[in-house]
């Protein structure tokens, strides 16, 4: 293999919520979602040549940020992304946060599909809004929209956004062309507008295509806000770097206001770096990482279906974290997580993070050196057995 994702870094002392938040020693952490692997080589050589540069002032967005998202959207996804629908934000849940308060008023609704990720409940409460759940349609192990519950919430003139994870986090799926064009008409007759969170867009697996909800066409476009960072693909959360993008120039304009009232549009000088390597010369090791993911993805699968088959896992199409149904232990998904964590010393999540839907399932991060994949899940053997 020409990257060695099977090395084990040791993370502990280094800062890493993910290690040194655990409340006691030997923690093995396969919660939050931050990857144990190193970057890519060019991402780790750019940074290293802009650290001996020695001068770290403030710093402009360079022509080079925007020639290198526009050209990973290009090729990964064939949609032509143009420069001025464009802006560079500091991340995701700083863009999401700015668009809830920009396109919404206190006590607004703001809808999300449950079970989610937990930020979006706390951008939206954090921001005097109102959250309405259209939760998923969980059947034969698999997860579907509610499009009928969708479109009657959505009538509701107090509902003005909806937030959608594409990919979807926690559950795992990478939604279909019909699925967000269902989704994109419902939002259109209501004039609900859609925050399209494609943050894992890059970790979809064979067999599966990531569409980018703006490309679906101009009258989707116009009434979508569209977040996304390299920071998951790459692993690079730390350097906090992300953009965000919009054909609607109301909107964007409208989110704009919001960074420039907090003071915050400059850009982290290690990020502008990061992401101009990770999309000008990191593909191959990005290609190579999702490989490694899919081996471990059916390594897990594997393992579960042999050591406990009363746990069903869910599909994983996109995302390195794994949804797992332990509805048959009638334990509550609370209780599962904390003991697991108290006697075995592993550290994964509990599905009511992501809303009331997550009750009786648990989510696991499988981006880890297989060593270690295969020690948290020996330890979640002995925790459910």
């Amino acid at each position: 293999m020409k990257y060695n994702f099977d090395e084990i870094v040791p993370r502990n002392g280094s800062g890493s919520i993910k290690w040194d938040a655990a409340p006691f020693g030997e923690v093995l952490p396969m919660w939050i979602a931050d990857m144990d692997f190193k970057s890519a080589p060019p991402i780790l050589s750019a940074l290293q040549n802009r650290v001996d540069h020695g001068i770290f002032g403030y710093t402009a967005i360079p022509e080079a940020f925007y020639t290198a998202v526009l050209g990973w959207w290009k090729k990964r996804y064939g949609f032509t992304l143009e420069k001025e629908w464009l802006v560079p934000v500091s991340g995701v849940i700083p863009a999401l946060s700015a668009a809830i308060q920009s396109l919404s008023k206190t006590g607004d609704k703001v809808m999300l599909q449950s079970p989610v990720y937990n930020h979006f409940y706390s951008s939206i409460e954090n921001s005097g809004r109102i959250v309405i759940e259209n939760n998923l349609r969980y059947q034969n192990g698999e997860y579907t929209i509610d499009l009928e519950d969708l479109a009657r919430k959505a009538a509701d003139p107090k509902v003005k956004l909806l937030i959608l994870s594409n990919p979807h986090n926690p559950v795992g799926r990478v939604w279909k062309r019909e699925e967000l064009q269902a989704v994109g008409d419902i939002g259109l007759q209501h004039n609900v507008i859609i925050i399209s969170d494609e943050i894992h867009a890059d970790l979809v697996f064979q067999g599966h295509i990531h569409i980018p909800f703006a490309s679906l066409g101009e009258k989707y476009s116009r009434n979508a806000v569209t977040l996304s960072s390299p920071t998951k693909s790459f692993n690079l959360a730390g350097l906090q770097v992300g953009y965000f993008f919009t054909q609607n120039e109301q909107l964007r304009k409208a989110i704009q206001s919001s960074f420039q009232l907090m003071g915050i549009e400059l850009l982290n000088i290690f990020g502008i770096t990061a992401l101009i390597a990770a999309y000008e010369e990191s593909e191959q090791w990005l290609d190579a990482l999702k490989e490694y993911l899919q081996d471990n993805y059916l390594f897990l699968h594997e393992f579960i279906s042999l050591h406990l088959p009363q746990i069903k896992v869910t599909p994983l199409e996109g995302t390195y974290l794994v949804w797992l149904d332990c509805t048959a232990l009638h334990k509550t998904a609370d209780a599962l997580s904390h003991s697991l964590l108290e006697e075995q010393k592993l550290w994964i999540n509990s599905g009511t993070m992501y809303g009331n839907s997550g009750e009786g399932f648990l989510r696991i991060n499988i981006a880890t050196p297989k060593a270690q994949l295969q020690t948290g899940l020996e330890r979640l053997l002995k925790g459910l057995s």
